[in-house]
């Protein structure tokens, strides 16, 4: 095996890997709740997946992007890595991995830089992760041609499958939950009727309690009157 096809291999491996973690790093954002929060794992577990799972994932887009440009079967140069449409080659398949790559970079340095950054801005750039999918999957669907037929092609249509599941589920979720407006308004509401409830208790105790305290009096008047 020579090395062309070594970093040829590397290349699509990487690549193709690299596709399944993005998926699982949306996936699992999209599942987590407002509190940072997935059913049957406390938050410290769902945080340390998700930044795990990222950071593995650049690692493999890393390897992915060094592959291709060291492959020596086609001439990649290495601006168009982040350059987008700056390759002859594929030019706008490898220009749009080039725009997800981008994104991710802008995610990676806004993130260290949170504590300094506007929060509005910071989640501005952040939303740009629900980009960074679909146009990394059309790089590897366009540029790839494993993708695109076979089983390859079927794992490609299931992370998409399994990606359409999630915002499902996440858009339903929210569409039962109270809108963030209206949750002061929903605490006051179950506030005073627990309140009332308890108000009617104690009420409906006191009146049981006079009714029982005017019986008993009514029967010593009788008794009383008997004796006379």
């Amino acid at each position: 095996m020579s090395g062309s096809t070594v970093f040829w291999y590397a290349s699509r491996a990487t690549g193709i890997v690299a596709l399944l973690l993005l998926t699982a790093v949306l996936v699992l954002g999209i599942l987590v709740n407002r509190q940072g929060r997935l059913p049957g794992l406390p938050r410290f577990a769902v945080t340390n997946l998700h930044r795990n799972l990222s950071l593995l994932a650049v690692v493999f887009i890393a390897v992915h992007v060094l592959a291709a440009v060291l492959d020596t079967f086609v001439s990649i140069p290495v601006l168009s890595a982040v350059v987008p449409f700056a390759s002859r080659y594929e030019q706008l398949w490898l220009g749009l991995g080039a725009i997800s790559l981008d994104i991710m970079i802008a995610m990676i340095v806004t993130s260290l830089l949170r504590g300094r950054m506007n929060r509005i801005l910071w989640r501005a750039i952040h939303l740009l992760a629900y980009l960074s999918w679909p146009v990394a999957f059309a790089h590897s669907i366009g540029s790839s041609k494993d993708l695109q037929q076979g089983w390859m092609l079927d794992m490609a249509v299931g992370c998409a499958l399994i990606l359409v599941a999630a915002i499902v589920w996440r858009l339903a979720h929210a569409a039962r939950q109270v809108p963030r407006a209206g949750r002061v308004a929903a605490v006051f509401a179950q506030h005073s009727a627990a309140t009332s409830g308890a108000t009617t208790s104690r009420a409906s105790t006191s009146g049981a309690a006079t009714s029982s305290a005017n019986a008993s009096k009514q029967t010593r008047r009788t008794r009383e009157t008997v004796k006379r």
